[in-house]
């Protein structure tokens, strides 16, 4: 592509300041004068090979343009009859430089604020700047446009017209035919005449489709009363706000390009997500929240940056009021439209735009994130982060996974709701659904070595901390082989059970016999357990069955602390009542001694309570236990019958996730 701008004209109405140079030497703000914001212009969108047509102080022109020192290739051609003639024989004496090649063409006098170049250029086909918010001028260019094209463009047309400047971008094949339409003018003597009046002979064989700027700055100066205006207009344009949000660890060029073209709209402010934000939504952050900060306001284009402490722009969108929000368009679905359409509306209550750019779908960019992804899923990476997260955010919560399918449904299920993105923050790995799903009962009969091929195949695919369910951790001198190979594969947490003998599922409480470990010898075993990991990040949580077995608050009370004493990071309470009232009560007597140590919950009976609440009160890790396999099993034993109810599968469609869904979840990578 190469740039025509045009430049022989005399300028004679801006007076004294024409008087030794020509009019695009004009200084429209602070540095920058038409033709330099022209030429830095084409540069910015990529085109280096410029054709400038000269006249009037030609060499003054010539001397200045090479003086910017820009990296352009400029061609000069003179029109030496510039007093006699319009630009239509300007282009014509340069038409040698400018056949089969796309055109920018532009008036020299013309002034534009950035979002109009770099939105013509990227639209599609040929395109001619239009306005539909503006006036109509009296003496300047008007557009008429007919089934979506330019039909006629003179400053004579006012009927079904539209404001319009001398800004093109067009494709060869258009500008060929108006070229050799110019060709024809000029051959024949018509050399007075605009340029579009060679365009309205043949606009028919043309696609030149209008580029609506708005109230966007595009406009020319004729008069030091257009300097005046244009010049404010610049500065308004420059300073307008352009806010991003960002949560990436790692900035690639993608990143710099959508930034840049950002700062192209004004004064640019990025919104850097915290980390417990990301953690919300995403994942838990690989750099943390000063570093990223840190990143962004060591680029030059960043005006400031700034704090965002949810998923919804909606709090800083208030606090800055940016004249522009841009983003890529791939939030247009999925869990972030909600998003999208809060800062839509938030943006129409003070008449903000949103401004996106297609996402890029380079391979780079596809392996820097899948390599982010695998970081993640390291072992040593993947371990820690249940202890980030608990700092972070003082409460996570998990939810079970027993194969690599209902991994991937805790690993990307996100929803949004009152401005925060929501998703689970762990997976347990129950052993009573991984018996389940084996068609197993849940007496320890599936072996580690089985339990840890679960933990595989669901590792291969998530990056999210795994707690693992140890039942009662079974012999010590089993336990510790246990801990070193579950810390050793990247699992942050085991809880294991005061019982002892054959398991039995704890929320049958004392219908079955169960018999609860002393706990001198369960703090043995935790001691041992401890003894025995490698890491301070994996972690030993003592589940406390006094509830469950009758056993009273003080006898769970007593063991809690005592597990705490003999190394446990964290301690569980059960109960299989739905009255949460002797969770709460456990909770708060054992806060009222120990501040600090995590505290665990299975809420599966007592179902009522809220994170909100649990937070409030103290508790650290929310674990639903077995919604999935319960949700599961019912659902496929419906589908089921129902093919066999109707001897086909058509009635059971309502019923099933279609494969394309299904296999979304699944990663490209696996």
């Amino acid at each position: 592509m190469k740039a025509l701008i045009l430049n022989s004209g005399m300028g004679t109405r801006m007076g004294v300041l024409t008087s030794e140079q020509p009019k695009c030497m004009t200084e429209i703000s602070v540095g920058n004068t038409i033709l330099s914001r022209q030429l830095s212009a084409m540069l910015e969108i990529g085109v280096t090979d410029v054709v400038i047509t000269t006249g009037y102080h030609d060499e003054v022109l010539r001397n200045y343009a090479e003086s910017l020192g820009l990296p352009l290739k400029l061609t000069f051609v003179k029109n030496p009859e510039f007093a006699e003639t319009n630009y239509i024989y300007s282009i014509y004496l340069a038409r040698k430089y400018l056949k089969n090649d796309d055109i920018i063409l532009m008036h020299g006098d013309l002034v534009f604020e950035n979002g109009v170049i770099d939105g013509i250029t990227a639209a599609s086909g040929s395109r001619m700047a239009v306005s539909s918010s503006m006036p109509l001028p009296k003496k300047d260019f008007k557009a008429v446009i007919e089934d979506g094209k330019i039909a006629t463009v003179s400053v004579n047309v006012f009927e079904n017209a539209v404001a319009a400047q001398p800004l093109y971008k067009l494709d060869k094949k258009d500008w060929a035919v108006w070229l050799e339409s110019i060709e024809r003018f000029c051959e024949k003597g018509k050399t007075t005449v605009y340029a579009e009046e060679a365009l309205n002979a043949v606009s028919r064989q043309c696609d030149i489709e209008p580029y609506d700027t708005r109230e966007m700055l595009c406009a020319e100066i004729d008069t030091p009363e257009d300097l005046k205006s244009v010049a404010e207009r610049l500065h308004q344009a420059e300073n307008r706000k352009v806010y991003m949000s960002f949560s990436s660890d790692v900035i690639h060029s993608g990143h710099i390009a959508i930034m840049k073209k950002a700062a192209r709209l004004g004064k640019l402010i990025i919104g850097v997500l915290t980390d417990e934000a990301i953690a919300a939504y995403k994942r838990f952050p690989l750099v943390p929240f000063t570093e990223r900060k840190s990143l962004f306001e060591n680029l030059s284009f960043v005006h400031k940056v700034v704090e965002q402490t949810e998923l919804s722009y909606k709090t800083n969108l208030q606090a800055f009021k940016p004249d522009y929000v841009v983003h890529g368009d791939d939030w247009c679905n999925g869990f972030q439209k909600p998003v999208r359409e809060e800062v839509i509306e938030v943006l129409r209550t003070y008449g903000g735009q949103l401004v996106e750019f297609p996402y890029s779908q380079r391979e780079l960019f596809k392996e820097i994130e899948s390599q982010t992804r695998a970081e993640l899923s390291l072992p040593d990476m993947r371990r820690s982060r249940l202890k980030k997260l608990l700092g972070l955010k003082g409460t996570v919560t998990a939810i079970e996974a027993h194969s690599g399918i209902t991994g991937l449904i805790a690993e990307k299920t996100v929803v949004y709701d009152n401005g925060k993105a929501r998703q689970f923050d762990a997976m347990w790995l129950s052993s009573l659904c991984d018996s389940t799903a084996k068609g197993k009962p849940d007496i320890e009969l599936v072996d580690m070595t089985s339990r840890f091929r679960t933990i595989d195949d669901i590792m291969e695919v998530t990056t999210k901390p795994i707690i693992f369910d140890g039942d009662t951790g079974g012999l010590t001198e089993h336990f510790v082989y246990t801990v070193r190979s579950l810390e050793r594969m990247g699992v942050s947490m085991i809880i294991i059970e005061d019982k002892t003998g054959l398991k039995k599922n704890s929320l049958f409480g004392n219908e079955v016999a169960q018999t609860q470990d002393d706990v001198e010898h369960f703090c043995d075993k935790i001691k041992a357990g401890k003894k025995a990991q490698k890491t301070h990040d994996f972690m030993i949580c003592a589940r406390i069955e006094s509830l469950i077995l009758d056993r009273g608050m003080e006898d769970a009370l007593t063991r809690a602390f005592a597990y705490v004493g003999a190394g446990a990071d964290a301690v569980m309470i059960h109960s299989r009542k739905k009255s949460p009232d002797e969770i709460f009560e456990f909770v708060d007597k054992f806060r009222s001694r120990d501040k600090t140590t995590p505290i665990v919950v299975v809420p599966t009976s007592f179902n009522t309570v809220t994170e909100e609440e649990f937070k409030a009160r103290g508790v650290n890790v929310v674990i639903y236990a077995n919604q999935l396999t319960r949700a599961g099993f019912p659902a496929m034993q419906n589908a089921a019958k129902c093919i066999l109810e109707h001897h086909r599968a058509k009635e059971c469609d309502d019923m099933c996730m279609s494969i394309k869904e299904i296999i979304t979840l699944i990663p490209e990578d696996n």
